[in-house]
């Protein structure tokens, strides 16, 4: 594997990420942040650790970020120690986290003027699927540069798309996620309705599994809501919010603002803001139990 990789942003799903790239032989340069849990495996096996992200993206023809939001993305961009201080003619930089698609373009912009390459390639599916190679990849951008990088991207996910033109990945993966999000309140509201009429979950899961509504989010929120079992969602009420935030934002910034999107957007900012930041989608169930019964 010749091309030498960059990635920045070592928490779970990227330490996952980085971990298939170092089982198919890639020579890896890292660099975290707080938690260096990901971090230390990565070095362990062989990764080489930089001082900041310039020298990431010195070292490698493909830099890869993992992060949380557009900020931490830009801040890891700009700057005299940033990524783009570092690229040259030829290299390409790939976020693969869920960002606005209004930052990408203008980072595409600026990584531009170095003559390199910029774009985007937001995630599906978990950190057990990265770990297996599995991902979906949402990818956007020049396409000589997706196919100089197809190879890398088809050792990281089963699915690898191309959407188009740069923010385009992002603009999908936001609608996908509102998607889900808005189906995560609609479930939990139709389980705490059941409650306050004396029926039981069990048979309303029954009923609409039966029928088109049915679906694979669906099982998720019901291993929750008849099981107690969060754990087949594994995201966070927090990320959730700031997903639907982005994409209430990005309709915004199109002139057309959602319709939909506050007030799924409200009850997921309620329950961040109540305790519940760090707890998983499916129990999203129980803010909607006290919201709705006032318990």
């Amino acid at each position: 594997m010749t091309q030498k990789i960059g990635f920045i942003g070592m928490g779970l799903m990227g330490g996952a990420m980085v971990a298939r790239l170092q089982d198919k032989g890639y020579a890896v340069t890292v660099l975290g942040n707080r938690d260096r849990t990901e971090l230390d495996k990565a070095i362990a096996r062989g990764a080489v650790e930089a001082a900041n992200a310039r020298e990431v993206a010195e070292a490698s023809d493909i830099v890869m970020l993992c992060m949380g939001t557009s900020d931490q993305v830009e801040s890891r961009m700009r700057g005299a120690d940033g990524v783009i201080a570092g690229l040259g003619a030829g290299k390409i930089v790939i976020d693969f986290g869920t960002s606005l698609p209004a930052s990408t373009k203008v980072l595409g912009a600026e990584v531009a003027d170095t003559e390199a390459v910029y774009m985007d390639a937001p995630i599906g599916r978990t950190p057990s699927h990265a770990r297996e190679g599995k991902v979906n990849l949402m990818c956007a951008g020049d396409a000589a540069a997706f196919e100089t990088a197809k190879p890398v991207l088809d050792d990281l996910g089963e699915n690898v798309f191309h959407l188009g033109a740069l923010g385009n990945g992002h603009t999908v993966k936001l609608i996908n996620n509102f998607v889900a999000q808005s189906m995560a309140n609609l479930f939990s509201e139709a389980f705490v309705t059941a409650d306050t009429a004396g029926v039981e979950r069990q048979s309303v899961y029954d009923v609409i599994a039966a029928g088109p509504v049915g679906n694979g989010f669906f099982e998720f929120m019901r291993a929750y809501a008849i099981d107690g079992d969060d754990s087949k969602l594994a995201f966070s009420i927090k990320n959730a919010a700031k997903d639907v935030g982005y994409y209430n934002q990005m309709t915004k910034d199109a002139g057309a603002p959602s319709i939909m999107a506050p007030a799924g957007l409200a009850m997921l900012e309620e329950a961040r803001d109540s305790g519940l930041a760090e707890a998983m989608v499916p129990k999203l169930i129980d803010h909607y139990a006290k919201k709705m019964r006032r318990d």
